[in-house]
């Protein structure tokens, strides 16, 4: 096992997704079109190692990414929307439809494809779509989704030889449990 090698698909989808990340923390529009970039790039790497339910998540990151440019291109500013928390109840809602979600995904993938890891697979992507959702709204708890999916993802894209990939994700919950308790902060600050 040679943990150092990736192919050049993986090395520019990465590239392109930490500029990505760079970008939207400096609120940079260019966020956008290097993150669409990146979807496409892991989409056509996920799904060549079978991990179809990844593959599927560049698509609604793809879609959310084309919206996002859209508004960003309106404004010149960005509204000021302070960070909230969702209520207990939307919380257990949207878990709940989440983790039914990953089911139905999983039985599907298990029964017609020759996914790899398809249940865990499916589980990323559903608590993407929240994450995202969440984020876009502001939602504290969006980092506490976002620890969890990438706790799942550094193994999952280990075990599938995705090293560089997988050390990516290991920065992004690095990233997620930083951004928790620095949107904290920011909470509240704003509530004072």
């Amino acid at each position: 096992m040679n943990w150092f090698t990736w192919t050049p698909l993986e090395l520019a989808a990465n590239i392109f997704t930490v500029l990505c990340i760079v970008l939207a923390g400096r609120n940079n529009i260019h966020t956008w079109w290097t993150g669409l970039v990146g979807c496409v790039l892991f989409g056509i790497m996920f799904y060549s190692v079978q991990l179809y339910a990844d593959a599927t998540l560049q698509v609604f990151f793809f879609v959310t990414g084309v919206l996002g440019w859209l508004m960003w291109s309106k404004d010149d500013q960005l509204p000021d929307v302070p960070i909230g928390k969702a209520s207990n109840n939307y919380m257990i809602d949207v878990t709940s439809i989440a983790i039914m979600v990953a089911i139905m995904y999983g039985a599907l993938l298990y029964r017609f494809t020759d996914a790899y890891a398809p249940w865990i697979d499916s589980i990323v992507l559903t608590l993407s779509v929240l994450g995202q959702l969440l984020l876009m709204k502001r939602r504290i708890q969006t980092w506490q989704v976002w620890i969890l999916v990438n706790t799942l993802s550094v193994p999952l894209f280990w075990s599938r030889e995705l090293y560089l990939t997988s050390v990516l994700y290991g920065g992004f919950w690095i990233n997620a449990v930083w951004s928790y308790f620095n949107w904290k902060k920011i909470m509240i600050k704003e509530s004072v």
